[in-house]
């Protein structure tokens, strides 16, 4: 689902492709409903401390999703978006709480996002294919 004003977001920082930001959208949606914490009108951008995720917990679902979507391509997408680090994440989201595009708390910052991991680690040598539950 495309959000309005994003690609002028994505213009106003030229560092990170316009399709990062889309798919950060995906990857709040998706560590949302891998926490519990999918907020009950999906377009809302204000979510209730209920349905906040940290920076630590977003990175988290930010990587489970590159994985599912891009396999072991990954690492390589988000270096053609411009992403290079978990702090480039944290820009990103910035960026959008800025654009009064996704909220924050009085907790948040650009640092809760800043060095988690090495995402070569996490997307190149950690790489696992987790066989998903059939269902019968």
């Amino acid at each position: 689902m495309q959000q309005p004003g994003l690609m002028e977001v994505a213009r106003r920082d030229p560092r990170f492709a316009y399709e990062a930001y889309e798919f950060l959208f995906e990857a709040l949606g998706h560590t949302q409903r891998m926490l519990g914490k999918t907020p009950p009108e999906p377009t809302k951008t204000d979510a209730p401390a209920e349905h906040h995720v940290t920076g630590a917990e977003l990175m988290t679902g930010i990587c489970d999703l590159a994985k599912r979507e891009f396999g072991r391509m990954a690492r390589v997408v988000f270096s053609q978006w411009g992403i290079n680090s978990t702090g480039d994440w944290g820009e990103i989201v910035f960026n959008l709480i800025e654009a009064n595009l996704l909220s924050k708390t009085d907790n948040d910052s650009r640092d809760d996002f800043r060095d988690l991991f090495d995402l070569d680690d996490v997307l190149v040598r950690d790489f696992r294919i987790e066989p998903e539950e059939v269902e019968d």
